[in-house]
């Protein structure tokens, strides 16, 4: 059996090496390692999750007591490295000399033996002297980055993009922990009842103000283990992603497309909406992605959903016409940070190359829709070169396409913007952008 560290370390080294999602990782992880009980599983998700998300600063601290940047490490060293750190920085409960010597042990197992001792003397000193911040610097994209563990090209867009006071919002709320919000079905039941029947299971709910039908959870631990899950009374959804249904604004008779659907969330609560009337054709380029919102909407028991294993980015004339269409497009994800730490250190110039494929699958989704019909573009980034840019060029290269007013409650951060910015530290949800469009 491994113990918790090593199971941490193997998950944060393989993220690191193979660009891979955290959740999946994790996930992987953990169900290799079955012996765990629940606390050291929540352990390890909390030494791999809190390392990812505290990565720029702990490095910062590190390089104080080390010769060399401590990214020309070897990887293993790395790891063992930040996740001793982690634990002395930002673990109360662990004391300092037990995260030291387990770290020591680390190093012997994992390829780091020689580097023992150099890992006991710098943690020690990282223990000794606590955590460090750089000298504040007013409008600064570089004590952003550190302070808030976010690349300094990311923070320097931000500041570029939404200004300084926004731009620090966004990175710190990128350290918190995402609350678990989700969607009741109501086809099968209502919020009272699922609250009572939650409150069997010894889950905590509240309801929330913004969106009806949407419930904050707290201590659930696995959600796929509840009895209300399995009888698909709900599915899990951020606050973002149902105003965004909202903005679409289905009903039961309505042929809606979702042109990017995995994992289908949004396929599901519009299908909802419509009372379990209409269609909603849910399209995904990836098969496993479409038997996985196949078995999403089988729990739930939405028989308006049909699926398709379809390019979005290409027309296809025999799927037909759409009275709405939601283009939820592939994006770089900067607006979820909090929920998938490594995405902050996605590589700049891949993103760049994403408004182009956005902008081919916007206008493909648009050839879909019915005169007088109405599109939402949308994405979980703050970035406006994937966003409103995308949207400016869409209307200029359109002029059969207008903009429509939707969700006036909702407070923009830009007065009369016509598109919509959800920010975490403004609207206490993802970040997230959408935009509505109707064919005249």
């Amino acid at each position: 059996m491994k113990s918790p560290r090593q199971t941490a370390f193997e998950a944060l080294l393989k993220i690191h090496k193979d660009s891979a999602y955290s959740n999946l990782v994790l996930d992987s992880m953990l169900s290799e390692n079955s012996d765990l009980d629940e606390r050291d599983k929540a352990f390890v998700t909390n030494l791999v999750y809190g390392s990812l998300d505290h990565m720029i600063i702990i490095d910062y601290n590190l390089s104080l007591y080390l010769n060399q940047p401590s990214k020309k490490l070897k990887p293993e060293l790395h790891t063992i490295l930040v996740l001793g750190a982690y634990q002395i920085l930002f673990m109360d409960r662990v004391p300092n000399h037990a995260a030291v010597s387990e770290s020591v042990q680390l190093a012997k197992v994992n390829k780091s033996s020689f580097a023992a001792s150099l890992v006991n003397a710098v943690l020690r000193r990282v223990a000794d002297n606590g955590l460090k911040f750089p000298e504040k610097i007013e409008n600064s994209a570089e004590y952003l980055s550190v302070r808030y563990s976010c690349p300094e090209w990311l923070t320097e867009l931000w500041i570029n993009s939404y200004g300084y006071e926004n731009a620090e919002g966004i990175a710190s709320r990128a350290l918190d922990v995402p609350p678990l919000t989700v969607r009741v079905n109501t086809l099968r039941t209502g919020n009272e009842d699922l609250m009572w029947k939650l409150a069997e299971e010894g889950v905590i709910s509240e309801p929330c103000d913004m969106v009806e039908n949407a419930l904050f959870l707290s201590g659930t631990g696995a959600v796929d283990s509840l009895e209300s899950y399995k009888e698909g009374l709900f599915h899990a959804q951020d606050i973002s992603s149902q105003l965004c249904c909202r903005a679409l604004n289905p009903e039961a008779g309505d042929a809606v497309f979702d042109m990017c659907a995995a994992p289908g969330g949004k396929t599901f609560t519009m299908a909802e909406m419509m009372n379990g009337g209409g269609i909603v054709k849910s399209f995904d380029i990836y098969q496993s992605r479409v038997e996985l919102i196949k078995e999403g909407a089988k729990r739930l028991g939405l028989p308006n959903v049909k699926t398709f294993f379809s390019d979005a980015s290409f027309y296809n004339p025999n799927y037909g016409a759409a009275d709405k269409i939601l283009c939820d497009v592939p994006c770089s994800g900067l607006g979820i940070i909090r929920r998938k730490p490594e995405i902050r250190f996605k590589n700049k110039p891949e993103i760049d190359k994403l408004p182009e494929l956005q902008y081919k699958i916007l206008c493909n989704s648009a050839k879909y829709l019915k005169q007088g019909g109405r599109l939402v573009y949308s994405t979980c980034t703050l970035n406006p070169g994937e966003n409103e840019n995308v949207c400016d060029r869409f209307l200029s290269e359109h002029p059969e396409f207008s903009t429509e007013e939707f969700l006036p409650e909702i407070k923009r951060y830009s007065p009369g913007d016509r598109y919509l910015t959800l920010m975490p530290h403004i609207h206490d949800t993802d970040g997230f952008f959408m935009a509505v469009f109707r064919r005249d």
